[in-house]
């Protein structure tokens, strides 16, 4: 088990990158759609593949459904990592509660004795 000198020092280090992820963090999933336009002389509609990909966010809103939007592709590589950030938020956010878990129990045990 670590001490706790270097549980506290991990603690601060990944509350300092939670602090910094929080300012690019995007909610949602991504994906690449590609669709027919609605010109029927269009290639698109003769063999040729669709247009695309264009990138799409999603997420569950508040009321269950599924809320979809367009992002522009001078917004794709911001969100792309607004996602990525939204994702390690979530890595660190359990860790620091398994930590805490550990931290809470070590306490409980230390009193019990």
């Amino acid at each position: 088990m670590m001490s706790s000198g270097r549980l506290r020092a991990k603690h601060t280090r990944w509350r300092r990158e939670l602090d910094r992820l929080t300012r690019r963090m995007v909610f949602g999933s991504l994906g690449e759609r590609y669709h027919t336009c609605g010109q029927p002389g269009c290639r698109c509609h003769h063999g040729a593949p669709a247009h695309g990909p264009q990138l799409q966010i999603s997420y569950r809103g508040d009321h269950g459904k599924t809320v979809a939007y367009h992002v522009p592709q001078t917004l794709a590589a911001p969100v792309r990592e607004g996602v990525r950030a939204w994702q390690r938020f979530l890595e660190l956010g359990r860790a620091l509660a398994d930590l805490n878990r550990a931290h809470l129990w070590a306490a409980y045990r230390r009193g019990r004795r």
